[in-house]
């Protein structure tokens, strides 16, 4: 009966997991370059305690193959213990004189979700019909605004959500994360691909302000921490699934840091995971019960093993099916993210179906720490 029960789950899974391979495959890539810039842009950066990310973001907007009088740059500072001067920063078009607007408010909180209450206080500040945000730990390419123009112009949408990749190093602990986030990234790509989109990343996700207006922003989820990009995301495509777009371009890349520690790294994944039960979209949570059953009977396959209740073949044969199509969706979506090669894919495996299987009954009835704080 358990051996049934098991192979129904995996059988379940193979199938969502292909639905998505081949999902993934179905949205193009875009890298066209070819049209004048003209649409305006407002870059938001809320931050907390940044002072030596916020600099390298912003060298690297100072780099950007844009013209400066086309996009500006509004930092969010919520209460961070140092105050930010923007004057003692000098980016490189700024010494040259090809200076951008950089102006930063502090953060008028209203919810119990600092990001959004950040959001939504920048809005009230921006000029521009596009927004962008993005986080104070990461790095944009140059040609990042370029390629979101283009494809303005070529598409006509009022959401584009774009991928996140991390800067890694060569520890096991930060290849997991890039392996961690190459799934996530997979089944987001591949969500859009079958017309199923559910998640996003607030890291790389624009907007224009009169469709935030239109769905009365970040109303309804105020209560909840995290998921500035994913509630809005699936509002949007609740209402207007025609508006919203996946831009697949390795030109709009935006990369961030890895946490260092498992400490860091548990309760970043608790903060993803709780708002999971709070989804609008079906599919999303669908599929969150589905990878949960799937990694949570790999762990009971092992306890069983432990036990003599199972046999070991049958352990293996159940990891061996799930690892076979979990790297299928992981190296497709690891060779669009980055050049690096895949490290410590086998021993990922082995370890992942534990951590978030904690992570999940964790979020049951545990708090999580972010930024200082506890939610």
């Amino acid at each position: 009966m358990i051996a049934i029960i098991f192979s129904v789950i995996l059988l379940i899974y193979l199938i969502a997991i292909g639905w998505l391979i081949f999902g993934f495959a179905k949205i193009n890539s875009f890298g066209y370059l070819g049209l004048p810039p003209k649409t305006s842009f407002t870059i938001i950066v809320p931050f907390r305690n940044e002072a030596e990310n916020l600099p390298v973001l912003l060298e690297s907007f100072s780099k950007l193959n844009y013209p400066t009088d086309l996009f500006e740059v509004i930092l969010v500072d919520d209460a961070s213990d140092f105050r930010l001067q923007i004057l003692d920063f000098k980016p490189e078009r700024q010494r040259t004189g090809e200076a951008f607007q950089i102006t930063t408010i502090d953060n008028i909180r209203v919810s119990n979700s600092p990001k959004k209450d950040a959001i939504t206080t920048a809005m009230q500040n921006v000029k521009t019909n596009w927004v962008i945000t993005t986080d104070a730990d990461c790095v944009v390419p140059k040609n990042w605004l370029l390629t979101l123009d283009n494809f303005i112009q070529l598409h006509p949408v009022s959401m584009i959500a774009g991928a996140v990749t991390y800067d890694c190093q060569n520890s096991f602990l930060h290849h997991f994360q890039q392996l961690d986030l190459a799934s996530l990234q997979g089944a987001t790509i591949g969500s859009f691909g079958i017309k199923k989109g559910f998640m996003c990343n607030g890291a790389n996700f624009s907007y224009t302000k009169s469709f935030f207006q239109k769905l009365n922003g970040f109303e309804g989820n105020g209560a909840i921490a995290s998921g500035d990009d994913v509630f809005l995301l699936q509002k949007a495509l609740a209402q207007y699934p025609e508006k919203v777009a996946y831009l697949k371009s390795k030109n709009t890349i935006v990369t961030t840091k890895p946490v260092n520690d498992w400490k860091s790294l548990f309760y970043q994944r608790v903060r993803w995971a709780s708002k999971t039960t709070s989804y609008e979209s079906t599919f999303g949570k669908r599929l969150g019960l589905l990878v949960f059953m799937a990694n949570f009977g790999l762990v009971c396959c092992f306890g069983l093993t432990v036990f003599g209740l199972i046999s070991f073949p049958i352990l293996g044969l159940y990891f061996l099916i799930k690892f076979g199509i979990d790297a299928v969706l992981i190296l497709q979506t690891n060779r669009f993210l980055t050049k690096q090669k895949i490290r410590y894919l086998l021993l990922s495996s082995l370890w992942y179906p534990f951590f978030s299987t904690a992570v999940a009954l964790y979020c049951l009835f545990g708090k999580y720490e972010w930024k200082g704080r506890r939610f």
